[in-house]
């Protein structure tokens, strides 16, 4: 299933809003970003073979790690793969679950929490739902 860039964007967008404001409000100097797959030398980086298997990404200094030093810094980037996504989903529903999820598995490690934490969180709610 695909959608149109703007769609995509919105979809991103409405993620972000959906975050309790006490997590928004605390999210400073970082840009979310939306590229249609990573790059063969992202790829080589990350030890990950296929272009499809990174859905989403986060680069910079975690909120929970910034202290007074952290000041005129290029901003933290969260980037969210389309391609991967879409490929993965049958319908626009899927879509916007999938971009839901990466989104907030990503603004958690700008928070600064680790993958075995965040499988955990995402597996607890997965049950709770």
């Amino acid at each position: 299933m695909k959608v149109t860039e703007e769609e995509f964007e919105e979809l991103v967008t409405e993620a972000i809003s959906t975050l309790p404001e006490k997590f928004r409000e605390r999210m400073e100097n970082i840009a979310v970003v939306i590229e249609d797959l990573p790059s063969q030398e992202l790829l080589r980086e990350m030890k990950i073979r296929s272009p499809y298997g990174l859905l989403g990404l986060y680069r910079g200094v975690p909120y929970s790690r910034r202290g007074i030093w952290y000041k005129n810094v290029l901003p933290d980037k969260i980037i969210i793969f389309k391609k991967p996504i879409e490929i993965r989903c049958k319908n626009k529903e899927d879509i916007k679950e999938s971009v839901r999820k990466v989104v907030i598995h990503e603004i958690g490690h700008y928070f600064g929490l680790g993958e075995a934490d965040l499988r955990k969180i995402e597996r607890e709610r997965d049950t709770n739902s």
